[in-house]
């Protein structure tokens, strides 16, 4: 069953319903019927409304209808009836009363119709919850038959021959059949009724396959007493004996075992969903009166066997109703009909479920020949199928075993449909709505539990390999099925969308703790295509945390003099066939989606449309993440002008297909499937254009952020002034930043293979500025991530290393209260002091020592005296010190020579990101213009020089503390 919605990579039936000025799939009723009820009679067996269905391939709505033939009498009532009846109706009535007394033998019906009666609740939850599909549960029974292991085996494969007739020519000719044999089964059972009435007292005589009372001399018998309070009394309670059958003594557990196997039949009817006219309505009515008529039918049969058979009778001749009746073969026949009603059933049902799997494509090309082999609706291969199956499980020889290797299986089925059940419910999925009203968690949660219970009283050992097997075949399809893309609507997403908005309540920011403290990621993606490594990188580095790819789209002003233009760009494009629905993002957000499936990181997409980066920037920071769950750390990418890599060519670790216009595909709308579009029509992420054609291979020269004829080509590459704005926000808006350089470099599969590579770097000083040796809060943060890589699988084989850049010159010593100098906290060394600090924060790193810093250090330009104290920027736009800025840029040249010699051998460096200058004041008016600032553009063209040549780099500054020295 599938609730009302597009029937995506379902192939189980045909249309599903539609909604009035709601376009779903085709438009069709929900399964009508194509003709109206007729007679009573009519309605009762569908004798006169067989129409002429069509063949499977057509699969169009008339076909659909024609092939739902059946109704609540023929199709549920009867099959479902017939199942639970079986041989226990004629055989082991007795067997269970003679042991387990009338008291408990209906304390056990109590209880396994109990069981019955809630998994029936489910079952109709479900049907009645929108349209209902063909298949069913699979299951199927042999009935227990006696006289030795061959004629069993013989007798059982002529009823599975005749079940297999009756199955090939179609559900009509199993209705038919049904209803007759439910007729005859009736006579039976009221000729065996009426016998306990009228019959006098007599001896019946005891079989002599029972060995344990019966001799070769002397033929023994039970008494058969009428109705007689005295024998009543006598059956009222256990006496649990010995079965003559099996030679092992009787329990309350095999003689519930036997009963449950002998009721299991309620899937009957829901076996048959695909072939009834109106299943919403035939399942739950013709399931639920199956049950209740044969309850009472069992209880009055109990009730009378117990009132007029001796004990002895009872426990050893499990035949005794032959003895009894008024015509003897009314028995066998009764018996005979309803072991081949039973088997008829489940075969068909079989069959049927079969077909379902094939249709959905759950085993791919394994069952394809069961969908070609379908014949005027009837799936004759499928039925073929199921019958070579139950053929070969008779060959196991001992019918009690298959018994109870079905009834496990039986309660398997039962459980899983409590199960699902049981999820929608507590999943408060707004669309499961059935209109079977007798139906709560509580009645699933207890037939689930009562089904898993009875398994195990009925065989332990099956019981426990069933379930075991049945996780492991979920496990292989969810794995390797072909249809695990399909989109049909998983409970399990419901369940997970209920669980994390729970935890999501209870996950309170105001308790937030340092100790408990881990990235949550924000990567600001100009174009996945050229920054691959860097988005595979920053998902080690989240640690656990959360994880957002975010993107702008920048939106164009527009054109001056056109209707509706103003001096304020819009937020929104304006309406174009590219994007009819007027948001780009919905267009766009699926490509995303298949990018994180394509590189296999766990993150979150978020995109949005804004005038400028910029403000693109402080949208996503705001509206990122859900609850306490928000970014605390904005990662960039760095503004340069490298030449851009597609990473998904060829030569690529992360080559992909998809995304490229030579084979270009698009995303089905409202579908997670690929299909393939016009060629060269369209090539996502394509990358900017540059001055060298060949350093962006073969891609189309349009820029990174310009995805449709509605956005502004070029407006999504920020420029340096809005770049370095963007870190000043960042910083403003209390988060930490990371801006990443370098990062085509990294090839990650490399590092643990590659000799060359043996270290994390940590430059825990600030270049612009460094006049401190205490750890800053930035410092701090750079330890914390630099450990958090170093845990990553595939990073574990580097040693975390510090480079310490002590002062040259020591600072002036503290005096005492006598005005003597001595040695304080700021004369301990520098090393001692940060060994210290990695100690108490638990992470292992080597401290090495930068000899030649006090020869860098010596070329840091001193600031006039009326910039001591200042931002380490100020100075840079003051045209009297040109002379100092310049000293400036030739200090960090000498400082990037010493990191590169440094960093032979290093796989990555963090570095200390100095403060950026703040943005330049707004401008009030058109006619008040802003002075020129290149403070901008000097601190970007710094960071340029300290960072060029290295290898991949990170630059950290933190305003949050991220570390604690507690647990």
């Amino acid at each position: 069953m599938k609730m009302l919605a597009p029937e995506l990579g379902s192939t189980n039936s045909g249309s599903v319903t539609s909604i009035p000025g709601v376009t779903v799939g085709n438009n069709s009723n929900e399964k009508a019927p194509l003709i109206a009820q007729r007679r009573i009679f009519g309605r009762l067996g569908n004798w006169n409304c067989f129409c002429c269905p069509t063949t499977f391939s057509s699969r169009n709505n008339s076909g659909e209808s024609n092939s739902r033939t059946l109704g609540t009498f023929a199709g549920v009532f009867s099959p479902v009836a017939l199942s639970m009846f079986s041989a226990l109706l004629f055989l082991r009535v007795g067997f269970i009363v003679g042991n387990a007394g009338l008291l408990v033998t209906l304390l056990q019906f109590a209880i396994a119709y109990g069981i019955l009666l809630f998994t029936v609740a489910s079952v109709c939850a479900i049907s009645t919850n929108g349209a209902v599909e063909g298949g069913g549960a699979y299951w199927y029974l042999v009935e227990i038959l006696p006289d030795g292991m061959w004629w069993r085996f013989l007798y059982c494969s002529s009823l599975n021959a005749a079940a297999l007739a009756v199955c090939l020519v179609g559900a009509s000719m199993f209705a038919r059949t049904s209803v007759a044999t439910l007729a005859l089964v009736t006579i039976c059972l009221l000729t065996t009724l009426l016998s306990f009435l009228i019959q006098g007292s007599v001896e019946v005589p005891i079989p002599d396959a029972n060995h344990i009372v019966q001799n070769e001399t002397v033929h023994v018998s039970g008494n058969y007493s009428g109705l007689s309070s005295a024998t009543l009394k006598e059956n009222l309670f256990p006496k649990y004996g010995i079965d003559y059958t099996l030679a092992e003594t009787v329990t309350f557990a095999s003689t519930f075992g036997v009963l449950f196997s002998g009721v299991t039949g309620i899937m009957a009817g829901a076996n048959m969903s695909g072939d009834l006219r109106d299943p919403s309505r035939s399942i739950p009515s013709g399931t639920l009166s199956a049950v209740v008529f044969t309850l009472i039918t069992y209880t009055i049969v109990s009730l009378l066997s117990a009132s007029t058979c001796s004990h002895f009778l009872l426990a050893n001749n499990y035949a005794y109703m032959t003895g009894v009746s008024v015509w003897p073969p009314s028995v066998a026949i009764g018996l005979l009909t309803a072991a081949f009603s039973a088997s008829l059933s489940n075969l068909i049902g079989a069959s049927r479920v079969l077909e379902a799997l094939a249709k959905d494509n759950v085993f791919g090309g394994a069952l394809v020949w069961v969908v070609r082999g379908t014949r005027r609706g009837n799936p004759v291969v499928a039925v073929l199928m199921s019958w070579f199956l139950v053929q070969l499980l008779l060959f196991i020889g001992s019918l009690n075993r298959i018994a109870q290797i079905n009834s496990v299986l039986f309660l398997l089925s039962y459980l899983a449909t409590n199960l699902a059940c049981l999820g929608l419910e507590l999943a408060s999925a707004p669309n499961f709505r059935p209109s079977f009203k007798y139906f709560t968690w509580h009645t699933a949660l207890i037939g689930l539990i009562g089904t898993l219970i009875m398994m195990f009283v009925i065989n332990p050992i099956f019981a426990s390999s069933s379930i075991i097997l049945c996780l492991l075949l979920v496990i292989v399809l969810h794995l390797f099925s072909p249809s695990r893309e399909a989109n049909w609507g998983s409970i399990s997403q419901a369940l997970i969308f209920h669980q994390v908005r729970k935890y999501l309540l209870m996950l309170d920011s105001r308790k937030d703790h340092v100790k408990f403290w881990r990235p949550q990621m924000l990567l600001m993606v100009s174009n996945p295509r050229s920054c691959c490594p860097l988005i595979s990188f920053v998902n080690d580095l989240k640690k656990g945390g959360l994880y957002v790819l975010g993107h702008v789209m920048v939106s164009p002003p527009l054109v001056p003099g056109e209707e509706g233009s103003s001096n304020v760009p819009p937020l929104l494009p304006p309406y174009s066939s590219e994007y009819p629905s007027g948001d780009p993002t919905i267009r766009e957000h699926p490509h995303w989606l298949a990018l994180i499936d394509h590189l296999k990181v766990k993150a979150f997409v978020e995109l949005t449309v804004a005038r400028s980066v910029r403000e693109g920037l402080h949208h996503l920071i705001r509206i990122s993440g859900l609850g306490a769950m928000k970014p605390n750390t904005i990662v960039f990418g760095f503004l340069d002008d490298e030449p851009p890599r597609d990473f998904f060519q060829r030569e690529s670790f992360y080559h992909t297909e998809i995304f490229n216009s030579t084979e270009a595909r698009v995303l089905e709308e409202g579908t997670s499937r690929w299909a393939d579009c016009e060629r060269g029509e369209r090539q996502h992420f394509s990358l900017r254009p540059h001055a060298d054609p060949e350093a962006c291979g073969p891609v189309s020269p349009r820029d990174w952020g310009e995805e449709g004829g509605s956005l502004e080509k070029g407006a999504g590459r920020p420029d340096e002034e809005e770049f370095v704005n963007m870190i000043w926000d960042v910083l403003w808006m209390r988060k930490n930043v990371c801006v990443c350089r370098h990062f085509h470099l990294l090839d990650k599969c490399s590092i643990a293979k590659a000799r060359n590579l043996k270290r994390i770097d940590v430059w825990p000083v600030n270049f612009f500025q460094p006049d401190s040796l205490d750890f800053d809060t930035t410092s701090l943060f750079m330890l914390q991530l630099a450990c958090i890589i170093n845990m990553v699988p595939g990073w574990k084989s580097l040693r975390l290393r510090v480079l310490l850049c002590e002062q040259s010159i020591p600072p002036k010593l503290p005096t005492n209260q006598a005005g003597e100098e001595e040695p304080g906290p700021s004369m301990i060394s520098g090393e001692k002091r940060l060994r210290k600090l990695l100690q108490m924060l638990r992470i292992a790193a080597d401290i090495e020592t930068v000899e030649e810093w006090g020869v860098v250090e010596a070329l840091l330009p001193k600031k006039p005296g009326d910039m001591i104290g200042e931002p380490e920027w100020v100075g840079w736009t003051n045209e009297e010190n040109v002379a100092w800025a310049d000293e400036m840029d030739k200090y960090l040249g000498s400082v990037n020579g010493m990191i590169r010699r440094a960093s032979d051998g290093t796989a990555i460096s963090f570095v200390y990101l100095p403060q950026p200058p703040p943005p330049r004041p707004l401008q009030v008016s058109e006619d008040v213009k802003s002075p020129p600032n290149i403070l901008h553009t000097r601190y970007l063209a710094a960071l340029r020089i300290m960072t060029e040549g290295l290898p991949p780099t990170v630059l950290v500054h933190g305003v949050n503390l991220v570390t604690s020295t507690t647990l």
